[in-house]
């Protein structure tokens, strides 16, 4: 029988290249996007394609039920990478942004989790793989809130993935490093509607990340196409015993490494020259 899967933030980056990839290996592919103009774009594709907003309760609910609807109440697989960035030095984040952020990236991950979980219980089997981050294993500055949700996303995987153990269900990391994305670029209007860098004391730092933000220039080092995601998230899916984690990007393999065998001091005399 056909397995299905439900992936969520499938409007460009990772989630898209996973739906395309996975649907050439036979995989039935519910591409959720947060905007309905995405989800009639990924129709178009030839996806189903419901709106799923993290940020709202009732849409991740609805978004849910459309899919089991559809599969008659089965579910064999969850991809949650659904996110969005935040830019910005700590001591500069409003709470509202921090709320927010925390919404999409690991309260909505989490909600739609939970609604998962009795599916893939009753079935007897089922994978939940989320999207952490290399910013999951080592904080970079101007980052501090992405860093936090995907701190805390890994915390909450890790207990879940013990939680579960022996019930069927597999609980399983992806740790992507610099992939071709769009998350920088849709990061510009969170950053603009909560960050006053002008009348902040590190106002003179901010040139750099401005020139991140706004100037498109050649790849990351080491930046990897979405596809590399996709070619350990297809692991992750199909092989009998996967791994807990899954490292994309050599700088994630280095970082993990060092965060284990380097004193604090000396790793973070390593990270403050990115």
């Amino acid at each position: 029988m056909q397995k299905s899967i439900l992936i969520t933030g499938c409007s460009s980056g990772i989630g898209y290249a996973a739906a395309h990839d996975l649907r050439a290996r036979g995989w039935r592919v519910f591409a959720s996007c947060r905007k309905q103009a995405d989800c009639n774009q990924m129709i178009v594709e030839g996806f189903e394609s419901p709106r799923l907003d993290l940020a709202d309760e009732e849409s991740v609910a609805e978004g849910l039920a459309e899919v089991l609807a559809a599969t008659g109440g089965t579910l064999d697989a969850l991809f949650n990478n659904g996110a969005y960035a935040m830019p910005g030095a700590v001591e500069d984040l409003p709470r509202q942004a921090l709320r927010e952020i925390f919404e999409t990236n690991l309260f909505g991950t989490q909600d739609l989790t939970n609604r998962v979980i009795p599916i893939m219980r009753a079935q007897g089997h089922g994978r939940i793989i989320n999207n952490s981050s290399i910013l999951g294993l080592v904080a970079y500055k101007w980052r501090g809130a992405y860093v936090a949700t995907k701190f805390a996303l890994e915390g909450l995987t890790d207990t879940l993935r013990h939680e579960m153990r022996g019930t069927g269900i597999h609980i399983i990391l992806v740790e992507p490093g610099p992939v071709t994305s769009k998350i920088r670029q849709n990061s510009i209007p969170h950053f603009e509607r909560f960050i006053d860098w002008k009348k902040s004391v590190r106002a003179s730092q901010y040139e750099k990340l401005l020139n991140r933000l706004y100037k498109s220039g050649a790849p990351d080092r080491f930046e990897l196409p979405p596809s590399a995601v996709s070619k350990k998230l297809i692991h992750a899916l199909e092989h009998p015993r996967p791994h807990a984690r899954y490292f994309v990007t050599q700088p994630t393999f280095v970082m993990n490494l060092l965060r284990r065998v380097l004193s604090t001091r000396m790793l973070d005399a390593i990270l403050s020259r990115g």
